[in-house]
């Protein structure tokens, strides 16, 4: 069994019958865990141990644990500071702050590992513009160039604590005022400009390697007529084809209503699928995704699989492990000044 074109959610902190049953489902391929998944480091590694043993190849366990406002995990972990953090100490000290953004991709990245969370959606390329109040602070800065820098040195520290990276929102998030979640935004800004400043964070790091990105439920009228997260335009000829991206392409949860405009949710499952994703996320719906698992038809894309099995998490110490080495413990109080 290969894995499945759809990542799901479960209700609570321990998975149920019915869920057990869904997982196994062809179709499945991942699952995202979100704060209600979680107790404490103890019970969410061994929640993380049920769904990788449910079937091989194992499942993909997500998490979105950018710091800031955004981190699922809170007690038992270190709490990591937003983005733009960084940001601003690289307007003072350019060298200080790719250090520490490194050091903060690594820390948030080894302790998930640790308890068995293959990858988290991170990290946002979005740019600070001033106007997104669901992006805002989780930015690394407003300049292109800054803030391709910062995500690359953050990237870097997630890789070597044996994660995979998924950069979002492509082909960017942050010119619009519209929060995804409750509408959908609308960017009318030409190609060109898109192109000049909010692709640079995206291009730089599919040039290191990333291994995911996840395009963004916005509508950019003056290039296609559908969001990017169902535009044959934005994912098939720039991403795959300009920029030559070969990861995995993430569809944002599909559930949210900045989705709905393409229809019911097999729809937008499919529509997403044709347009170029490799995987779709449906979360905080369990008829939803019941429905998807029922009526969806996958398109066949025999790289789709090849490509998600590439962001399993590599080896990693356990939180016994992690907690005795004095790296762990070091960079744990350098992200407590920071904070």
């Amino acid at each position: 069994m290969t894995l499945g074109p759809v990542m799901l959610d479960l209700a609570g902190p321990a998975l149920t019958a019915e869920e057990r049953e869904r997982l196994r489902h062809p179709l499945a391929g991942g699952v995202i865990l979100f704060s209600r998944n979680y107790e404490s480091p103890e019970q969410v590694a061994a929640l993380s141990a049920e769904i990788h043993a449910l079937r091989e190849p194992r499942l993909l366990i997500a998490v979105d644990h950018e710091g800031g406002r955004v981190q699922r995990f809170r007690e038992g972990f270190t709490r990591l500071p937003a983005a733009r953090r960084f940001g601003e100490l690289y307007d003072a000290n350019p060298k200080r702050a790719k250090r520490l953004a490194q050091a903060a991709g690594w820390l948030m990245a080894a302790e998930l590992r640790a308890v068995g969370v293959d990858f988290s959606f991170a990290p946002v390329l979005d740019l600070d513009r001033g106007l997104s109040t669901i992006i805002g602070d989780r930015a690394f800065h407003s300049m292109a160039d800054a803030a391709a820098d910062l995500a690359s040195s953050y990237v870097l520290g997630m890789s070597e604590a044996g994660m995979a990276a998924t950069g979002k929102h492509f082909p960017g998030h942050g010119g619009c005022v519209a929060d995804s979640h409750l509408e959908l935004p609308v960017d009318d800004r030409a190609y060109a400009d898109i192109e000049a400043e909010d692709l640079i964070p995206f291009e730089r790091l599919i040039g290191h390697g990333l291994a995911g990105i996840m395009p963004a439920h916005v509508l950019y009228p003056r290039v296609d007529a559908q969001p990017a997260g169902f535009s044959r335009f934005w994912l098939r000829k720039v991403l795959r084809g300009r920029l030559g991206f070969e990861g995995v392409i993430f569809s944002d949860d599909l559930s949210m209503e900045g989705a709905k405009g393409a229809g019911g949710v097999t729809e937008r499952a499919r529509l997403a699928l044709e347009a170029g994703c490799d995987m779709v996320l449906v979360c905080n719906d369990p008829a939803a995704a019941g429905e998807v698992l029922e009526k969806l038809r996958a398109p066949d894309n025999p790289a789709s699989p090849l490509r998600l099995v590439r962001m399993h998490g590599r080896p990693a110490p356990d939180r016994v492990q992690l907690a005795t080495a004095s790296a762990y413990r070091d960079t744990v109080q350098m992200m407590v000044n920071l904070a």
